[in-house]
């Protein structure tokens, strides 16, 4: 017999293959396996880097500079393809700098661990408490169920959840926020009713809804340091670029994030209602949006327990203590009294601490936290906010940012009052095609330089930039928050869009009129910033 009737004869067995197998397919189908898109992913990284340290001549032909540009492409394309993890992407500068002569590897390394970080991690864990007693359920709940009046106000209803998902991401990542409240959000759109007649009040409620929770989570991030990582960036990289500087305490930044953020708030609440919420639709949805489904919700939780107390309390007082660390020149905060020794990062570890040695009362000898529990810790976050600041030093040292700049050297002459707008506006075009933390870490050290040769102080350049990588309102793959919401299936791309134009270019406004005012209060903008270094930068 041939080989064909091989195969014919021997099919009742599952060993042998249906149809014969060549030596040239196994062949070609290894070869196709090894260019595959990801693979060639993989190797546009170091190709990159290869040939910009070979054919570019930057900044007099120091190799500092080439060789931190070609870095950057090696990072940063493997962050825009994700083609290996981004974790272990954000870990690459701890060899790739000693390896090109960039920074010593402990001077990388120290980028991966400072006050910042440590304020993230403690952050984190007591957010997963948070979590794990379901106290942020409960308090999403609650507040809603006092905007469900009677008679029923879609907007006041819109309104209250927004507001909720605001707050909750003022204390969580925003990420984290628009998880939590996204099926708090669609449970209540369960109830709505299916009849054809009704259907076009109906999806256009549930569009404002779900964009109003994606959104909300997004701008609550701005109002605190600890809602996002970008605010965090700019807390990590002005402390590396201007040591000696004051640094941007928790309080100074929510002094003007909080009230920026109310501002861009009240904005999106007015653009969801007058797209999306149509006259009659009180009438016609108040049968099914009544206060009894929350409350059920709510019944379903229990009385709040001795754990949920207390780590209720522990958060509370970690607030207070961000709140009062530093208050003012006249009124110093609690960290005078350890003579500026302790930062924002010492008292988010402190409390988290406290959450491994206060007992639930649920079990013997249970804590309210342990370490299983922190399993959780996003770490690729951490990681990527360490890659952040490594970065920043990176271009500050190499002389990078002197060369950079110059493609941005037209802000030089810029009005003053333009400053603020034409720098969000840039940020907030450039975070739609990567990620939020990307383009903080890309255009925050550009600014820092920029402000030097215009000869303004560097906040009034960075802040901006800052709050503008926040603005990813366009697409979905703008923020993972965008991909939380279009996993409901009530939004598309072009309710995005319609939404995300007016509220961008309401957040580029209310940035424009309140940075050179709140901002040169709070940040004094308006002063030369005296109390630094100028080798610093």
């Amino acid at each position: 017999m041939d080989g064909n009737q091989t195969v014919r004869a021997t099919s009742d067995d599952p060993k042998v293959p249906l149809l014969p197998i060549h030596r040239s397919q196994s062949f070609n189908s290894r070869i196709q396996s090894i260019f595959t898109l990801k693979n060639f992913f993989i190797l546009l990284g170091p190709l990159l880097c290869g040939i910009i340290c070979v054919f570019v001549n930057i900044n007099g032909g120091k190799d500092a500079s080439r060789n931190m540009l070609a870095v950057l492409a090696w990072v940063f394309s493997w962050w825009l393809t994700e083609a290996v993890p981004m974790p272990i992407t954000s870990m690459s500068p701890m060899f790739l700098f000693p390896l090109f002569g960039i920074s010593d590897a402990d001077d990388v390394a120290h980028a991966y661990m400072d006050d910042v970080i440590v304020l993230v991690i403690g952050s984190f864990i007591l957010a997963l408490a948070v979590e794990h007693y379901n106290i942020h359920r409960r308090l999403a709940m609650n507040i809603t169920i006092l905007f469900c009046g009677d008679p029923l106000s879609p907007p006041l209803l819109l309104l209250g959840i927004c507001a909720t998902t605001a707050f909750v991401s003022m204390w969580m990542h925003n990420v984290a926020a628009a998880v939590m409240m996204m099926p708090v959000a669609t449970g209540i759109l369960q109830r709505l009713p299916t009849d054809p007649t009704q259907s076009n009040l109906v999806s256009k409620f549930c569009k404002a809804v779900v964009l109003g929770v994606i959104y909300s989570a997004a701008i609550g991030g701005i109002s605190t340091l600890t809602g996002t990582g970008v605010n965090l960036i700019l807390v990590g990289m002005w402390k590396s670029y201007f040591p000696e500087a004051d640094p941007i305490s928790f309080s100074t930044w929510f002094f003007f994030g909080f009230p920026l953020a109310v501002v861009i708030f009240i904005a999106l609440w007015c653009i969801l209602c007058c797209l999306y919420i149509r006259k009659g639709s009180g009438e016609a949805l108040s049968a099914y949006l009544d206060k009894a489904h929350l409350k059920r919700e709510l019944e379903l939780l229990g009385p709040m327990a001795f754990a949920e107390k207390m780590v209720l309390m522990v958060f509370s007082i970690l607030i207070v203590l961000w709140m009062t660390r530093n208050i003012t020149d006249d009124i110093p905060g609690w960290g005078a009294l350890f003579n500026g020794h302790a930062g924002d990062g010492t008292a988010s570890v402190m409390m988290a601490t406290l959450l491994f040695i206060i007992p639930n009362k649920k079990q013997p000898g249970e804590k309210l936290m342990d370490w299983n529990k922190c399993k959780k810790i996003p770490w690729n976050i951490i990681l990527l906010l360490g890659a952040g600041f490594a970065i920043a030093d990176g271009v500050r040292t190499s002389g990078l940012a002197d060369v950079l700049s110059e493609a941005l050297g037209f802000l030089e002459n810029v009005p003053y009052l333009a400053i603020a707008p034409a720098v969000c506006l840039i940020s907030g075009t450039i975070t739609e095609f990567t990620s939020n933390n990307s383009t903080a870490t890309l255009v925050i050290p550009l600014l820092i330089q920029i402000a030097q040769t215009m000869h303004v102080h560097p906040l009034l350049l960075i802040v901006p930039g800052t709050i503008g990588a926040q603005f990813s309102y366009l697409l979905p793959t703008g923020t993972p928050s965008n991909i939380v919401g279009f996993t409901t299936g009530h939004i598309e791309i072009n309710d995005m869009i319609k939404t995300g134009v007016p509220l961008k270019i309401a957040g580029i406004v209310a940035v424009s009129i309140l940075m050179p005012t709140l901002g040169a209060l709070v940040f004094g903008t308006d002063k030369p910033l005296l109390n630094f270094s100028r080798n610093s930068l």
